[in-house]
């Protein structure tokens, strides 16, 4: 049994995005699945748009295995819950797989699973979480991360990612894959994968290193090593490298990674330019090495992108 856990103003498709993966997933395995919804209240819970959705009580999740909870604006009130936080820990200490998607990761943070475990959540709460919650190994990059019987997915969309990996897990990847063409997907996305978000973010990010990486994106045919960017940050290589992990939640070397791909992306899917150009222009050097950023960051090659783009 599945246990969707949910609270007031919770994300609607932080709940119905998974629910839809297991129970389609669980259809084209044969193997009958119940699915239930939980919160702290039995009855309807409001969503933050206004929908709802009808829950039962915490005492109906006995035969549960797997618990997802959900995120969203009510989210802070549902971590700060004794009940809430009781019920996700005694699941836990049972062995029942435990995860949470896009901000639900708060929950399971004050509940104490996430600590000296890798975890992610949605890419716009990196610092707030970080700041928050010091003993996590946490993975800003990530679609979704697991760490033993704990998952933890980035913001909404990627809650149906970490599903299908569940249902990959269950039932198989010929079914996972099955279910993803069921829900109309492109491709599923790996764990692995980056957040593309996070690329809009540090495009102009409102820290003190938004200047360097605006200068960055515009230098990116040059070298642009940690040395270099500390050197025009005006500080000490190992200083640069702590403090710009702080405030922007990831490396120099792959906030660098992430502006050369999304500008590669740009150029490979708006013009008919040479990958072998594209890859000189945006600082890889060669393409075999702008391919690998490009399956981290988006799960398909240049040249599956630049198909796709024609196609639209």
């Amino acid at each position: 049994m599945i246990g969707i856990l949910i609270f007031p103003d919770f994300q609607l498709l932080d709940a119905a995005g998974p629910i839809s993966a297991f129970e389609i997933g669980a259809r084209y395995s044969g193997k009958p699945l119940a699915i239930r919804v939980l919160a702290v209240n039995a009855g309807p819970v409001r969503s933050s748009s206004g929908v709802e959705m009808v829950a039962r009580d915490f005492k109906s999740a006995n035969a549960i295995t797997t618990l997802v909870v959900a995120g969203g604006e009510g989210v802070a009130a549902a971590a700060r819950c004794p009940t809430t936080l009781a019920f996700v820990q005694r699941l836990a200490r049972r062995g029942v797989r435990v995860a949470s998607v896009c901000s639900g990761a708060y929950v399971l943070a004050e509940a104490g699973l996430l600590d000296g475990r890798r975890a992610t959540t949605h890419w716009g709460r990196t610092r707030d979480f970080v700041a928050r919650y010091p003993k996590v190994k946490f993975e800003p990059d990530q679609i979704f991360t697991r760490d033993g019987n704990v998952w933890t997915s980035a913001g909404i969309s990627a809650g149906i990612d970490l599903a299908l990996a569940m249902v990959s897990e269950d039932h198989g990847e010929e079914v996972a894959q099955q279910t993803a063409r069921e829900l109309v997907l492109y491709h599923r996305r790996s764990g692995g994968q980056s957040q593309f978000s996070s690329l809009l973010e540090l495009k102009a990010p409102n820290g003190r290193f938004g200047g360097l990486l605006s200068w960055a994106r515009e230098n990116l045919d040059s070298p642009l090593t940690v040395e270099d960017l500390a050197d025009r940050a005006g500080m000490s290589a190992r200083h640069f490298a702590r403090a710009f992990a702080a405030e922007t939640g990831t490396t120099p070397s792959k906030a660098i990674e992430r502006l050369r791909v999304e500008v590669a992306r740009e150029r490979v899917q708006s013009s008919r330019e040479a990958i072998e150009l594209v890859a000189e222009a945006t600082g890889f050097g060669d393409p075999e090495r702008m391919r690998r950023a490009f399956i981290r960051a988006f799960g398909q090659p240049p040249q599956a992108l630049r198909r796709a783009a024609r196609a639209g």
